[in-house]
């Protein structure tokens, strides 16, 4: 992996596990807004991807990304309004947001297969943070029945994603993209 795809798994992982070990997860309104930044991060990459690529598998699954990632925000933001939370941020949500960002940099000086493969990196990576995110702390760690249930409901598609993700760069490690 290179390293900005290190840094925001380690990042995610870091913030999630710190709060956990101290036995202070993240409350609901932090669970809120962590589930809103990451989706939010992977939709801007999917989109410069959409923009990018020239392969029709990445752009197909950018284009899964963008979609899936705007359905959950929309199921997020619509619950915390029936539930009168103010998402709230955290370490966590930051650093998400950085990591996003430091992405969207890197991904826009690369082309063609180099801007592929490290798309598609990254995806694997982050999916495979949010997945352990989910698993480890956030579902655990949300109090709210509701909000809990969403996590629940939507860890089949991050698994999904990640499965696709690792197929698309499998093929695009047959290519030598």
């Amino acid at each position: 992996m290179k390293p900005i795809h290190i840094a925001c798994t380690a990042m995610l992982a870091l913030a999630t596990i710190g709060a956990h070990a101290q036995g202070a997860g993240p409350t609901d309104p932090q669970i809120a807004a962590i589930v809103v930044t990451a989706n939010q991060v992977d939709i801007d990459a999917g989109k410069l991807a959409e923009s990018k690529t020239r392969s029709k598998d990445v752009k197909a699954f950018a284009q899964q990304m963008v979609t899936d990632h705007s359905g959950v925000n929309k199921a997020a933001t619509a619950l915390v309004k029936k539930l009168n939370v103010t998402p709230e941020d955290s370490p966590t949500s930051q650093s998400l947001k950085q990591g996003g960002d430091d992405n969207l940099a890197k991904l826009r000086t690369l082309s063609d297969g180099s801007f592929d493969k490290s798309y598609i990196d990254h995806e694997v990576a982050y999916h495979e943070s949010v997945l352990d995110a989910l698993d480890k702390t956030l579902i655990p760690g949300a109090k709210n029945e509701e909000l809990k249930a969403l996590l629940v409901k939507v860890r089949p598609a991050f698994v999904a994603h990640l499965e696709h993700a690792r197929h698309v760069q499998a093929e695009l490690g047959k290519s030598g993209a």
